[in-house]
C-alpha cells in the first residue's frame, strides 16, 4: 500500500468521511477552534449511533444495539452558549438552580482578550481550581443574559484556565471509557433490556423470598405504606475490573415515622484504628487476616414493628395487584435495617462463643486456651477475621456460610476502599486505587507533584482578603482526602487545617487543599508497613502548637500511637479551648492523648495483648501511662502540628513507616 493512502475498506472510509464532515460543519457553524475536534467527533458519532439508518431498518444503532429506544429529548445545538449553576451561597431566592442553555448565541473566539477573561472564573468559584474542574468554556453567570455578566480582572491567585495545547487520543479514550464504565441504569425500563442486570433482579428477589421477608395481605387502612425502589450499582476488584452488578431493592424510609414504624435506629461499625490495631497484630504474629461479605445482610433480621411496603416493580403478583407487603424482616433503606442487622449477628456471636468488646462493640473474640483465639471485625455486612489457629479460620467459615448467605472473598485485598498485601514480609495497608479516583475525579492525574503537603509558616485564615471559593467542590476534595487519610498520616495535619474552612473556602484555601493533592500525585502508592518485631509495646508521642490558628488564637494537639513501630492511630486537631499559655496547650495535648492510649490499652487486653508495662508517653499516677521528655528532632507527634521543612518532614515519615510498597 502507498504511503498516506488509507486502508482500501469503501464502508469505513464512508463513514469516516459522514463523521469528518459532520465535524468540520459542528465547528465551522459556531466558530469554533480546532483545538475542540475531539469534542465535536464524540458528538458526532454520539448523533449518528441515535440517528436512522438503512442498514438497521425501523431503528437506530443504539437500539439495535442495546434493545431500547435511546432519549434524545436532552439533545442541545453543540457550542452553544451555557450559563452554569450558582452555588447556593450566592444564589438569590428566584435565581436559577440548573444550567441554563442559550442554543442562539455562540462564543466569540476571535477576540483573544475575550477569550481568556472568559475562562477567568469569578469569585464565588476560584481560580486556583483550574485543573479541577472541567476545561470547557461554560461562562459562570447569574442571568442567562451574557450583558449581565461582571467581568473580574486577573489577580495575584488566579490564572487564565485556558489551555491551548493539544490533547492525544489516548487521554480522550481514557476520559471516555471513564465516563462509559461509570454509566448505570437509572430506570427499570432500561433494566429489563439487558440480561445481567436481569439476573441481578432475581437474585435479589431470591434472597427475599428464601428469607420469607414479607408475606402479601390486605392493603390496612389506619397504615402508612412505603414505596419501594430499585438502586443499581456495579461493584470493582480491586484492580478496576467489574466483580459484579448489583440491584438492590430499597426501601424509601424517609417517608417512616418515629415511634410509629421505627425506634431505634442506631448501629455501630468497627473504628479504623481497631481495623490497624488487628492488622498491626497479625503482622506481629504472622497470621493471615480473612474477609467475608454477607450478602443482602438486612433481610436477615425480624422487625420488632408492624410495616407495610408496595410490592416491587416488575414483580407484582397478577390477580393480587391491590395487596401489599406486610414486612416480617429487614429491608434496605428502613431506618431501623442497619440496627436491627447489627443486633442479629450481635445474639449469634454471642450463642457461638464469641465474646464481645466492652470497648469496641464491634469487635469480637473467641478463645481456645490461652494463645489459640480468633478475632472478628464487624462493619455492616464486612467482616474481616484472623486466628492464631488455621483450624478455627475454617470453622468459622464454614459455620459463617451455613447460617447466612455469604462470599468468601479470601485473603484480605480490598477492605472498605482500602487495599492490604499479606506476604512473609509483614502487612502493607495503602490506597493507590482510592487516590487514583480521587486525582482523575479532580482532574489531576498528571499534575505536578510536590514535595511536602504544606507551605511551611502557612497561616490560613477565614478573612484572608482573597476571592471566595467554589465551596461545594472544595467540601468534596477535602472529604476525600480526610478518608485517604485512613492509611496517610503523613497528610493528617495539613487535611485538618484545610478542613476548618469548609463552610466559606476562599482561594488561599483552594490553593492550600491544591497543594496537598499535588503531594499525594507524588505519593499515591504509599502506605503504612507492619513487620514482625521482637517487642511489641505500646509507646505514644503526644505535641502540641500553641496558638497557631489565626481566627480564634487556639492550639493544636497532635499525638501518634505505636505497637513497636507499627502505626496504628493519630490525631491532629484544634483543641477546643483556648490555652493561655504553651504549658496549658500542653497538658490539654496530653490529656486527649492519654485517653486515647487508655482505650488502646484496653482493646489490647481484648486481644490478649495486655501491656504489662506502662505506656510511655513522650498521667499518670495510676501506673498505666507513663510521661517522658522526648526532644524536639525525635518528636514524631511535631508532624501533626505544624508544616515542617522538607528534610525533617521526610525524617518523620520515615518514622512513620509510611513508604511505598513491599516487594
Amino acid at each position: 500500500m502507498a504511503s498516506y493512502t488509507p486502508q482500501q475498506n469503501s464502508v469505513v472510509e464512508r463513514r469516516n468521511r459522514t463523521i469528518v464532515e459532520m465535524t468540520r460543519s459542528m465547528l465551522k457553524a459556531k466558530g469554533m477552534p480546532n483545538v475542540f475536534w475531539a469534542e465535536a467527533i464524540h458528538t458526532s458519532v454520539f448523533i449518528l449511533n441515535r440517528s436512522p439508518t438503512k442498514f438497521v431498518k425501523d431503528m437506530t444503532p443504539f437500539e439495535a444495539w442495546h434493545g431500547f429506544k435511546p432519549k434524545v429529548d436532552f439533545f442541545k445545538i453543540f457550542g452553544c452558549i451555557a450559563y452554569a449553576h450558582v452555588p447556593s451561597q450566592k444564589r438569590e431566592m428566584f435565581d436559577e438552580k440548573e444550567v441554563i442553555f442559550d442554543e442562539f448565541k455562540v462564543w466569540r473566539w476571535e477576540n483573544k482578550q475575550g477569550e481568556i477573561q472568559s475562562f477567568l472564573l469569578e469569585p464565588e468559584t476560584s481560580n486556583l481550581e483550574e485543573s479541577l474542574l472541567p476545561q470547557s468554556p461554560i461562562s459562570r453567570a447569574r442571568s442567562p443574559n451574557p450583558s449581565a455578566r461582571t467581568s473580574y480582572p486577573s489577580s495575584p491567585y488566579s490564572t487564565p484556565r485556558l489551555n491551548a495545547r493539544m490533547r492525544s487520543l489516548a487521554d480522550i479514550y481514557e476520559l471516555c471509557d471513564l465516563a462509559l464504565s461509570a454509566l448505570e441504569p437509572q430506570k427499570f425500563e432500561e433494566v429489563v433490556k439487558e440480561k445481567i442486570w436481569q439476573d441481578a433482579l432475581k437474585e435479589e428477589i431470591r434472597v427475599i423470598k428464601k428469607n420469607s421477608t414479607w408475606e402479601l395481605v390486605d392493603r390496612p387502612k389506619s397504615k402508612d405504606i412505603i414505596g419501594l425502589k430499585w438502586i443499581y450499582k456495579t461493584k470493582y476488584n480491586e484492580d478496576g475490573s467489574i466483580q459484579k452488578h448489583k440491584a438492590r431493592l430499597v426501601a424509601k424510609g424517609y417517608s417512616q415515622q418515629p415511634g410509629v414504624d421505627f425506634n431505634e435506629m442506631f448501629a455501630p461499625v468497627v473504628r479504623m484504628e481497631t481495623i490497624r490495631t488487628v492488622l498491626a497484630l497479625a503482622a506481629q504474629l504472622k497470621t493471615q487476616v480473612f474477609q467475608l461479605d454477607v450478602k443482602s445482610a438486612f433481610l436477615n433480621e425480624e422487625l420488632e414493628e408492624e410495616v407495610y411496603v408496595e410490592q416491587p416493580q416488575g414483580y407484582i403478583e397478577k390477580g393480587n395487584e391491590d395487596k401489599v407487603c406486610r414486612l416480617w424482616k429487614a429491608l434496605y433503606g428502613l431506618k431501623q435495617a442497619p440496627r436491627a442487622w447489627n443486633s442479629k449477628i450481635d445474639q449469634y456471636f454471642r450463642q457461638s462463643g464469641f465474646v464481645r468488646s466492652p470497648s469496641e462493640p464491634s469487635l469480637y473474640l473467641k478463645k481456645e486456651g490461652t494463645h489459640v483465639f480468633l478475632i472478628v471485625c464487624l462493619y455492616v455486612d464486612d467482616l474481616i477475621y484472623t486466628s492464631t489457629k488455621p483450624r478455627m479460620v475454617e470453622a468459622f467459615k464454614k459455620d459463617m456460610m451455613k447460617e447466612y448467605e455469604m462470599t468468601d472473598l479470601g485473603s484480605m485485598k480490598y477492605f472498605l476502599g482500602i487495599q492490604v498485601q499479606q506476604s512473609e514480609k509483614g502487612i502493607f495497608m495503602y490506597q493507590e486505587k482510592y487516590a487514583e479516583n480521587l486525582l482523575k475525579r479532580f482532574n489531576m492525574l498528571n499534575c505536578k507533584p510536590m514535595d511536602t503537603p504544606m507551605a511551611i509558616n502557612l497561616k490560613l485564615s477565614s478573612n484572608d482578603g482573597a476571592p471566595r471559593a467554589y465551596a461545594s467542590m472544595y467540601r468534596s476534595i477535602v472529604g476525600s482526602l480526610i478518608y485517604l487519610s485512613n492509611t496517610r498520616p503523613d497528610i493528617v495535619h495539613a487535611v485538618s487545617v484545610v478542613s476548618r474552612f469548609m463552610n466559606d473556602p476562599s482561594n488561599h484555601h483552594f490553593a492550600a487543599v491544591k497543594r496537598i493533592v499535588r503531594y499525594v500525585q507524588g505519593t499515591k502508592g504509599y502506605g503504612i508497613k507492619y513487620t514482625q518485631e521482637k517487642e511489641s509495646i505500646l509507646v505514644g508521642f503526644t505535641y502540641s502548637n500553641w496558638a497557631s490558628a489565626i481566627d480564634d488564637r487556639r492550639s493544636t494537639s497532635g499525638h501518634v500511637f505505636f505497637l513497636g513501630r507499627k502505626v496504628i492511630s493519630w490525631s491532629s486537631k484544634k483543641q477546643s479551648t483556648v490555652a493561655l499559655s504553651t504549658t496549658e496547650a500542653e497538658y490539654i495535648s496530653s490529656t486527649s492523648a492519654a485517653c486515647e492510649a487508655v482505650w488502646i490499652r484496653r482493646i489490647l487486653v481484648d486481644l490478649h495483648q495486655e501491656q504489662n508495662t506502662p505506656t510511655n508517653l513522650k498521667l499518670v499516677e495510676d501506673g498505666e501511662i507513663e510521661l517522658k521528655f522526648c526532644g524536639t528532632d525525635e518528636q514524631i507527634a511535631d508532624v501533626f502540628t505544624k508544616a515542617l521543612p522538607r528534610e525533617k518532614f521526610y525524617y518523620f515519615r520515615e518514622n512513620l513507616n509510611v513508604a511505598g510498597q513491599m516487594h
